[in-house]
């Protein structure tokens, strides 16, 4: 018996010309944001590699350039009758900003783990925001239905040519600012923004490698291919909120699949060192979606030809989240360094291990001590340490010293 078949009626992939015409109306709305070299990278690739800086962008990321566009070809009427959208913080933004430039009202359905700081500033640009769901998925079920019972016009965060055409000016200002560049690599959620780069980039030079980076834990792209439609991901569990979403539309998924050269997953490993790498080779403020094209590129460096971009697509970041996603991050980079050693239970132990730690300079940062373990010997007793170490080497040269001082060491 044949399997289901799957359609291949293809809807029609925005055109050059068509991110060509939103690139001007987004003269004097957007920032022509920066290309900065990162030696960093370019060290790891063999080649330049550079970061297309959307993390500066109004708003702090992309979502302004598609959700103008979008809200801008919108008739006197439709405008007249308000907008209203579903975002867990950058689209909702781009949105409120967008309305406020243009004169129409705005509201944004935002799901309950929402950061908090992307639903002030949203609001802060003067949408009403709503709280629901405990996902992006039920704000986007919330909006379609608020824009059906009020005639709202429903702003959907990627599945519309106009949005994708807009985000497509970044792959523009790209090509402008690298003309010899091979690669350009893009993280992706719903797919917009790598949909709407892949057809600027491939409509004046079909050369460029394209290549669109998910989150491992939200990658809906690879099954939707393989599958020829889009296919729902039963959860999600990642850091990176900006591109956790459940399934890319019919339209970009077109676009992924007819100009996409390459989708590539990431870890949440991969993200925090990302995001770490950033803060401190770069100086740029990041949040985890934004970063995950760095993440890719960190992660296997020799898959990227030279000349690199890889889009660092937004930066609002919780505060409590950046501290969290940082220690992640050191963990990730061998900077943290778990220890349990087993000493004898009399005074001037602990001193010992403590010497012994400042000696090879390790920096502490917790210690505990556990005396009823059912491992230890009477007169014995555990110490636990977290320890800040330079690497990976260092943390082999604690180790070395704790064991060449007698000590029996377990890492975490």
């Amino acid at each position: 018996m044949s399997g289901p078949e799957v359609s291949t009626a293809q809807p029609p992939l925005v055109s050059g010309a068509e991110v060509e015409a939103a690139a001007g109306l987004l003269v004097d709305v957007v920032r022509h944001t920066p290309l900065w070299h990162s030696r960093g990278l370019a060290d790891r690739v063999g080649g330049p590699v550079w970061l297309k800086c959307e993390n500066l962008q109004r708003t702090g990321s992309f979502k302004i350039r598609g959700a103008y566009t979008r809200i801008a070809r919108l008739t006197d009427a439709e405008r007249a009758r308000g907008v209203v959208a579903a975002s867990a913080g950058n689209h909702a933004q781009g949105v409120a900003l967008a309305a406020r430039l243009l004169g129409c009202s705005a509201t944004v359905f935002m799901p309950e783990s929402a950061p908090l700081p992307k639903v002030e500033a949203t609001r802060s640009y003067g949408a009403e925001v709503r709280l629901g769901g405990p996902t992006l998925t039920e704000a986007l079920v919330a909006a379609a239905e608020h824009a059906e019972r009020t005639g709202s016009v429903f702003i959907h965060p990627f599945e519309h040519a106009d949005v994708i055409a807009g985000q497509g000016t970044v792959g523009l200002e790209v090509l402008d600012q690298c003309p010899d560049v091979a690669t350009v690599v893009v993280c992706a959620g719903g797919g917009g923004l790598v949909s709407g780069v892949a057809a600027a980039v491939k409509a004046r030079r079909p050369d460029v490698r394209v290549v669109a980076v998910q989150a491992e834990m939200a990658a809906a792209l690879p099954g939707s291919l393989a599958e020829g439609r889009p296919v729902a991901l039963p959860a999600m569990a990642t850091m990176a909120d900006g591109i956790a979403v459940a399934a890319p539309g019919d339209l970009t998924l077109a676009h992924v699949r007819g100009l996409v050269d390459e989708v590539r997953t990431v870890s949440e490993e991969d993200l925090s060192r990302a995001l770490l790498f950033c803060l401190e080779r770069a100086k740029l403020v990041v949040e985890p979606a934004g970063v995950a094209a760095v993440a890719a590129v960190l992660a296997d460096p020799e898959a990227f030809a030279p000349p690199v971009v890889a889009v660092v697509s937004g930066g609002n970041i919780d505060p409590v989240l950046l501290l969290k996603v940082v220690q992640h991050g050191m963990a990730a980079a061998g900077r943290y360094l778990s220890l349990r050693l087993q000493v004898p239970d009399r005074p001037g132990s602990l001193a010992g291990v403590l010497a012994e730690l400042a000696a090879v300079g390790a920096n502490v940062l917790e210690v505990e001590h556990e005396r009823t373990g059912s491992g230890l010997h009477v007169g014995e007793v555990e110490i636990f340490v977290v320890l800040e170490t330079r690497g990976p080497d260092h943390a082999a040269e604690v180790v070395a010293a704790l064991t060449r001082a007698g000590y029996s060491v377990t890492p975490e």
